[in-house]
């Protein structure tokens, strides 16, 4: 588990206050920002009682907080700006997160998105055509096994939030990783691989819209590195890990 800690302040601030406390904390957020221990921070106010406020502040750790930012210039200039409401804190503690966590369904995964199983064999499929015709790419698949393209459509089905079958019956990112050691994979032929496979999508057809698109390049790109990298000489295998999910990134889905 995530070795972060998130700290939660709780102030109860009288309205007649409320703007000057907003203009304090908005000075002193560059601080927060500037904080190599900050992982992000939000000030967020009740709807019910607009005299309720929570500050969440999400910390690399407890430690880093504590002995880092708060012995730190970054924290004497934040204190500066949020001294006056000190006396207005109700809470300020850390909490860890549990493993009790999820995303409802408001948010649609990158694979319900892309439409489900039967995109993600398509594409696949599509995928793997070009490959055994492309002069850079085919010697590195020579002698592929027939189910290869639907094994490698159930792990991107479970990296963009599907279902966890390929877990279920191949493996973690270990069994991934150990496909790719000592096959010696070149950057040029990691490129080719990022390139076919933006063909395949258009062809197989998944979703064009920029906010999917630069998800799944995302996952392409930091996928490919690190096969070209575990591939090299020097690599050594990884720790057993789950296979990573992927999100939105920065831009959520569009909706029109």
């Amino acid at each position: 588990m995530t070795a972060e800690t998130v700290e939660y302040i709780r102030y109860r601030i009288p309205e007649d206050r409320s703007a000057e406390f907003l203009s304090a904390y908005t000075r002193a957020a560059a601080q927060l920002a500037a904080a190599p221990s900050c992982v992000d921070y939000e000030l967020a106010r009740c709807e019910e009682d607009f005299e309720h406020f929570v500050l969440r502040i999400t910390w690399t750790s407890t430690e880093d907080h504590i002995e880092g930012f708060r012995k730190s210039e970054l924290f004497a200039d934040f204190l500066a700006e949020i001294r006056p409401y000190v006396g207005d804190i109700e809470e300020m503690r850390h909490y860890k997160p549990t493993a009790v966590r999820g995303r409802g369904a408001a948010l649609p995964t990158l694979y319900a998105w892309a439409g489900g199983a039967a995109a993600f064999a398509r594409l696949t499929s599509v995928f793997y055509e070009k490959v055994l015709k492309d002069d850079l790419l085919a010697p590195v698949f020579a002698g592929l096994a027939p189910e290869h393209a639907s094994h490698v459509a159930m792990w991107l089905a479970e990296v963009f939030g599907g279902p966890a079958a390929y877990s279920e019956t191949q493996g973690g990112h270990g069994h991934m990783v150990a496909k790719h050691m000592g096959r010696g994979i070149t950057e040029p032929q990691r490129r080719r691989w990022v390139n076919l496979i933006q063909d395949a999508a258009d062809e197989a057809g998944l979703p064009t819209d920029a906010e999917f698109r630069s998800a799944f390049l995302a996952y392409v790109e930091w996928g490919t590195r690190l096969a070209v990298y575990f591939s090299g000489p020097d690599a050594k295998p990884p720790a057993e890990q789950p296979v990573p999910q992927w999100g939105w990134g920065v831009a959520p889905p569009y909706r029109g």
